[in-house]
Order: structure tokens, then sequence, then C-alpha cells
């Protein structure tokens, strides 16, 4: 006869295994993606990035800042954060992406990281997040109101889909899974090919860049895959896709994809080798100093696109989700303001505004001030 204890040890054992078996089933849903196997993981495990069996970045980059703990983090959410969040409708202009004609590149916001360009006659879609929230679930991380006014029927075909890496926030299962019969192409980071596969692109859509690799379309649009400061993954394992900014070139115009980055010294090697740039698209929200190696300071994106050598800088990665704990408008706030201590040129268009690239009359107004 079982003794108390060893009953007591069995209901936990049973309880532990009951658990493990539900979060991997969970797991195992389509919007989780797939991590890389066979010839995408061959071509992964010698890339000079992947060491010790995970992608590295240039620098060392912890996670958290030296000193903090994750129980910090969590002692930091409890406190009410002022202006979390807008305290009324967002603005938005529609402009229609099927009509657009311009021997300029031309750019269009939609909030957050999600943004069309319009590139030497090409239609370039970038980290495109429609589904009304930046998690695997509906129920977490949702748009503010106003900011989600775009659909999968507003876009023309895609010459190219660029997705910088495979966060929730930049690679939407709902909306990639939707926007399949309008891609043409994809470029995105060396491995992340794995979860468009699992979800119904061909491998002849999908391009995959290491770092410096380079790709051409058309023969007219090079791009380039360059260094980025963060990190990857949509399950329970990390870091076995990579993450990268990319650099679009054509034989008029050079244009900047920064992705998500914290500050670094590649930046000022990107600008050296590749600059000047036309157009500069950094992230400057869902910071602290938590995670100031993953995510930069709105501060610094501005000095970044100094050192981009940036004609014209778009600060992203706000406006549409609260991710982190500062006031939804704070970040904007703080790299405008860098960037007239820097004389950096900055463009600040409402959601769905068009930006003409080198015009004299880009959108600046400060629209997010209640």
């Amino acid at each position: 006869m079982f003794s108390k204890f060893k009953k007591t040890m069995l209901y936990l054992f049973l309880f532990i295994a009951v658990i493990t078996l539900s979060v991997y089933v969970y797991l195992q849903q389509p919007q989780f993606g797939q991590n890389p196997a066979k010839r995408r993981l061959e071509r992964i495990l010698a890339s000079p990035h992947y060491k010790n069996g995970a992608f590295q970045n240039q620098h060392l980059t912890p996670d958290l800042a030296e000193g903090v703990t994750y129980f910090d983090i969590l002692k930091g959410y409890l406190p009410k954060v002022e202006n979390k969040e807008p305290a009324k409708l967002l603005p938005s202009i529609r402009t229609d992406l099927k009509h657009i004609s311009s021997d300029k590149p031309v750019v269009v916001w939609f909030g957050h990281s999600s943004y069309f360009m319009h590139l030497d006659g090409k239609n370039i879609l970038v980290d495109p997040v429609f589904s009304g929230h930046a998690s695997p679930v509906s129920f977490f991380g949702a748009n503010y109101n106003g900011s989600n006014v775009y659909s999968i029927d507003d876009f023309p075909e895609l010459d190219l889909l660029i997705i910088t890496h495979d966060h929730y926030d930049h690679l939407d299962y709902e909306t990639v899974k939707k926007l399949q019969p309008k891609v043409k192409r994809v470029i995105t980071s060396l491995g992340v090919g794995s979860h468009l596969a699992h979800w119904g692109y061909t491998e002849a859509q999908i391009t995959e860049l290491d770092w410096w690799e380079k790709t051409s379309v058309d023969g007219t649009l090079d791009i380039t895959a360059a260094p980025a400061r963060h990190f990857s993954g949509r399950g329970l394992k990390r870091m076995q896709t990579f993450w990268s900014s990319f650099i679009l070139k054509t034989p008029h115009n050079a244009v900047y994809v920064g992705g998500d980055s914290g500050y670094d010294t590649h930046f000022k090697e990107i600008g050296e080798k590749y600059g000047p740039f036309d157009l500069a698209v950094l992230e400057c929200g869902q910071y602290n100093e938590y995670w100031k190696y993953i995510h930069m300071m709105p501060e610094e994106t501005a000095q970044a696109a100094v050192e981009l050598r940036a004609k014209l800088l778009l600060p992203v990665h706000w406006g549409k989700f609260t991710l982190a704990l500062h006031p939804w408008n704070e970040s904007i706030q703080r790299v405008t303001k860098k960037a007239k201590e820097l004389n950096q040129p900055v463009t600040t268009p409402i959601i769905g505004e068009k930006v003409e690239v080198g015009v004299s009359n880009y959108p600046v107004k400060e629209w997010w001030i209640d």
C-alpha cells in the first residue's frame, strides 16, 4: 500500500505531466510556427553567427540589464502608468495603396513597425500586423482604438514582403497567411522561412539571408541583410532563427529598414559602408532601462540615424500597441526632441499618411499631443 507521501508525490508527478503535455499540445497550434529543420537547419549550423546552439549578436547582449531580475520587471508592471494608452481614437488617413505613383520613394506607416513602401516602382510591405493584437492570442496585446484601419484587401500585389524577425509584433500569423496570394517574394532573416513554409508559403517565394548576404529583385533593387542587436523566438526555445536589419538600394535611392535593435556599433558601420540613406526607419518605442540592450532608448534612435547618415528618420515601433511601461506617446516626444538637438530631419506621419521621401514638405505635425 502506498504511503501518504508516495501518493502525494504520484499526484504531483501526474499534475506536472498533465501541465507539460497541455503546454506541448498548445504550442502545436499553427500561430507558433515551426523551428528550422533539415536543409534549412544545415544552413543555420554553417552560419558564422550561430554558435553554441543559438544565434549570437555582434556583442554580448543580455536580455536584462545588469542587476535586473524578472521579479523587478513584474513589480514594474504593478503600478498604474498614466497615459499608458491613448485616451481617444487615434487619427488616420486613408491612402489608396493600389494607385501610388511617384518617381521618389513613398512610405506609408500603419502604426508600430508595419509600413508599406513604393520604391523604384515596386510595392514592398514590412512586418505587417493587422490581426488586431501583437501576441499569439487575441485577448492580449490589443491595438489602440483607431490604429488598425487597414486590411489585407487594401493592398496591391506585393513585389516584396520583408520580415525582419519572428516576434509576434513583427510576424503575425493571421496577417501573413492572408497575404500569401498577393506576395511574389519574401525576404527575411535566416531560419524565419521555416514559419512561413509551415503556413503555406512555397519555398520559391522565400529568400532567407544571413548578415551581409545580398539578393536582387529584377536586377534593379538590391537587398542586403545587416546586423541588429536583438533576439528571436515564438515558443520555448529562443535564438533558433535570426534577426536582421535590411539595406534596400536602387540606382537612385537607399533605404534602411531597422527592425528591432538595441544601440550598438553596427549603425556606424552600416552608415560608413552603405550610407548615406534617403530614409532610415528605426524603432523608438517599447523601451526600458531594464532591457536596454535589445531595444534602443529614443535618444539613441536619433543618434543611430545620424550614424547611418540618414537624410530622413521615420521613428516606428510605437503608436499601436503597449508592450512596455512608458506612456504611449513618450517615445515620439523624446526622439523628436533629440533629433532636433542633433539637426537630424525626422518625419512623424499620422497612421496611413503618405510620406514622399526627398521632398521638403514631409509630415511633421505633432498629432500625438492630447
